[in-house]
């Protein structure tokens, strides 16, 4: 029997255990709000299919897969019928998704842990088209995204996805259900479009902002927001003082993980 090589290089370690698969395919419920039915759900990383086979069998979903690792596409191929047409080969990182989907649809996969914030990032990009994610990804990194203000570990992530998303910790899952087994424990998370449709503030500045106040984020936020604060100082024709002023008020002088999403919205309007 044909078996795949987990390739470092990929992250890849593949998930073993059955009813740990079944949990995460279970994790994804369709919005009852859906306008297609069945809703059209793309799985990223199938590897050797442990989800997709519990994927196939929900009649309430249409399934597409993207997979980079060609020995795993072979697998798949060979493995599970009616794939033609609905498995590709490729970079999930780089494909353009509204050629694949004109509408909405759903993400769902274990994640390589070497991309998975890269994802994230990329689902945001189609957060319009994409009203649930359910993922697994190292425990870390699902801690953070779901992470509130007010802890080390609230970051980047953090506030830009709870932009947009409601953001659930669902389990935990240890390394034994893994072959090979990472060195690290993993969770499964599930993100759901929150009823935001805008931020009322300018979204590209705001993303600058956070990632900037997250650049230092040892520091008070007048040290490294300063360089945008001289920016706004300029347009407005500030002189040093004003500027200094400016930069007094009591939110530069908190950490960036004090601060909500709302914080940060309100924060990027006084800068804009």
């Amino acid at each position: 029997m044909m078996e795949v090589r987990a390739k470092k290089a990929l992250g890849q370690h593949f998930l073993t255990d059955q009813k740990v698969a079944r949990a995460i395919v279970d994790a994804l419920v369709i919005p009852s709000e859906a306008s297609v039915s069945p809703f059209p759900v793309l799985e990223v990383g199938p590897g050797m299919g442990v989800l997709t086979q519990y994927l196939l069998e929900r009649e309430d979903i249409d399934l597409k897969l993207i997979e980079i690792d060609s020995e795993s596409v072979e697998y798949l191929l060979t493995h599970f019928a009616g794939m033609q047409g609905r498995l590709m080969e490729g970079d999930f990182l780089t494909l353009k998704l509204e050629k694949l989907f004109p509408g909405q649809f759903a993400i769902i996969g274990n994640f390589p842990y070497n991309i998975s914030s890269q994802i994230f990032f990329k689902v945001l990009d189609y957060k319009d088209q994409i009203p649930q994610v359910v993922g697994m990804v190292q425990k870390e990194v699902a801690e953070r995204i779901a992470e509130k203000p007010g802890s080390k570990t609230y970051g980047i992530l953090s506030v830009l996805l709870q932009a947009w998303y409601d953001i659930e910790y669902l389990f935990t899952v240890g390394s034994g259900c893994f072959a090979p087994p990472p060195k690290v424990e993993s969770a499964v998370i599930r993100l759901k479009r929150n009823g935001r449709e805008s931020l009322g503030c300018d979204e590209a500045l705001f993303k600058t902002v956070v990632k900037t106040a997250f650049g230092q984020r040892r520091k008070m936020m007048r040290n490294p927001l300063k360089p945008l604060a001289a920016a706004k100082a300029a347009r407005e024709g500030w002189s040093e003082e004003q500027l200094a002023d400016f930069l007094a008020q009591d939110v530069f002088t908190l950490r960036p993980e004090r601060l909500s999403v709302e914080d940060f919205v309100a924060l990027t309007n006084l800068l804009a």
